[in-house]
């Protein structure tokens, strides 16, 4: 059978392997926003193993609201990152410090 304890250790693994991997990679902007969104997964987790624990429907409309703002920012995300390698042709970070209005 599977605890509250179980889906909260692998929430906080997941957290854990999103900060890592953004504190490892600082230089590719789409490996940075996969782990930004992994990082998101892993709270959604927690909010509905307590969901679920609890008997609340709560937790899943934080989740819901969660993934609404999520997908918003990764598309507007993605959206200036095409934007920004058709004019630089690259994606690396230290490439992209200068913003022109």
């Amino acid at each position: 059978m599977v605890t509250l304890s179980s889906y909260l250790i692998l929430g906080g693994l997941l957290f854990a392997l999103s900060v890592l991997g953004i504190f490892l990679n600082r230089r590719n902007v789409i490996i940075l926003l996969m782990a930004i969104e992994l990082m998101l997964l892993a709270v959604n987790l927690n909010f509905l193993a307590f969901a679920h624990y609890l008997g609340d429907l709560a937790g899943q409309v934080f989740v819901f609201f969660i993934l609404t703002v999520a997908a918003a920012e990764s598309a507007i995300g993605l959206a200036i990152l095409v934007v920004l390698f058709r004019n630089k042709r690259t994606v690396d970070v230290e490439e992209l410090d200068q913003l022109r209005g």
